[in-house]
C-alpha cells in the first residue's frame, strides 16, 4: 500500500517555493550541447538514433508506472492516498502518455506512437519488438535485453532506469522522471525532422507529430507538474533533496553516456 508523502501536496502547491532546489551541476549544459544532435542530419542517420531511442521511449513508460504506483493507489482492495493533488496530477499525465489521442482520433500510448514512427519512416523495430515479446513471456529484464539483442548501449540506459525504480524511492523515481527525460529531445530534433516532412511527408509526418505533442505535453504541463511533486516529496528534508539531486545527475549522465555510445556508433567505419 502507498505511504502517506511527507508533505500534504495542496500546502506546497501554495505555500512559498522550497528553499532547496535539484542541482545538475553542468550536466544539462552538457547534454544539451552534445555533438550527437549535429550528426543526426540525414535519414538514415536518424533512423538509427531511432532504432536506438526506442528503449529510452519505452522505458520512460516503466518510470511513469512506477510512480503511478508510488502516489496513487494501484492495489487492491482500493485506498485513498492522502495526497489528493498529487494523485490528480500524475494520473493526468499516465492518460496523457499512456493514452493520447492522435490526429485520426484514435489512441495509443507515446512508445506505440514512437514505434509507429518508426515503422513510417523505415527504421528497424525488431529489438524492441522482441524485448516486448520475451518480458511477456515471463523472462526477466536482464535476459530479455540479451536474447532480443538490445545494443550495448541501450540496454546500460535501461539498467541505469530499472535501478532507480528498484530502489523503490518515491523522490528518486519523480527527480530521475522530471530531470533526466525527454525534455532535450523535440528541440533538438525539430527542425531536421519538419524539413523532412516537407520533402516526404509519408516517411517523417508521424515523427514530426510526435515531437510537437512532447513539446506541448513537457514544456507546458508535465513538467511543471514534475517539479512540483519533487518539492512536495522533499519539503524541508535536505537529505532527500541530495538524494534527488543526485538521482538527477545520475540520469543525465546515463543520457550524456547513451548518446556517447550512439555519436561512436555513426562514427565507426562504414556506418551510414
Amino acid at each position: 500500500m502507498t505511504a502517506a508523502l511527507p508533505t500534504a501536496f495542496s500546502a506546497a502547491v501554495t505555500s512559498p517555493p522550497p528553499r532547496h532546489t535539484i542541482d545538475l551541476g553542468d550536466l544539462r549544459q552538457r547534454l544539451l550541447a552534445h555533438p550527437i544532435y549535429a550528426m543526426v542530419d540525414s535519414p538514415a542517420r536518424l533512423r538509427r538514433f531511432m532504432e536506438h531511442h526506442v528503449f529510452a521511449v519505452w522505458d520512460f513508460q516503466s518510470l511513469l508506472v512506477a510512480l503511478q504506483q508510488k502516489l496513487t493507489c494501484t492495489s487492491l482492495p482500493w485506498i485513498p492516498t492522502p495526497d489528493r493533488e498529487a494523485r490528480r496530477l500524475v494520473n493526468e499525465i499516465v492518460l496523457d502518455e499512456q493514452s493520447d489521442e492522435l490526429p485520426d482520433g484514435t489512441h495509443a500510448s507515446h512508445f506505440e506512437l514512437y514505434l509507429d514512427c518508426m515503422r513510417q519512416a523505415g527504421a528497424d523495430t525488431g529489438p524492441v519488438e522482441s524485448l516486448l515479446t520475451l518480458l511477456a513471456a515471463g523472462i526477466p529484464l536482464d535476459r530479455a535485453l540479451n536474447e532480443a539483442h538490445v545494443s550495448a548501449a541501450a540496454a546500460a540506459f535501461v539498467r541505469t532506469s530499472f535501478a532507480i525504480i528498484a530502489s523503490g524511492s518515491a523522490h528518486k523515481i519523480v527527480a530521475a522522471f522530471t530531470y533526466g527525460r525527454e525534455d532535450v529531445i523535440p528541440e533538438m530534433f525539430r527542425p531536421l525532422v519538419v524539413a523532412l516532412a516537407a520533402q516526404d511527408p509519408h516517411s517523417w509526418e508521424r515523427l514530426r507529430f510526435y515531437l510537437e505533442r512532447h513539446i506541448e505535453a513537457d514544456d507546458e504541463k508535465h513538467g511543471p507538474m514534475c517539479r512540483r511533486i519533487v518539492a512536495s516529496l522533499c519539503g524541508d528534508d535536505a537529505g532527500r533533496w541530495a538524494e534527488a539531486s543526485a538521482t538527477a545527475r545520475g540520469s543525465l549522465q546515463a543520457r550524456i553516456d547513451f548518446w556517447d555510445a550512439i555519436r561512436a556508433e555513426m562514427q565507426s567505419p562504414g556506418a551510414a
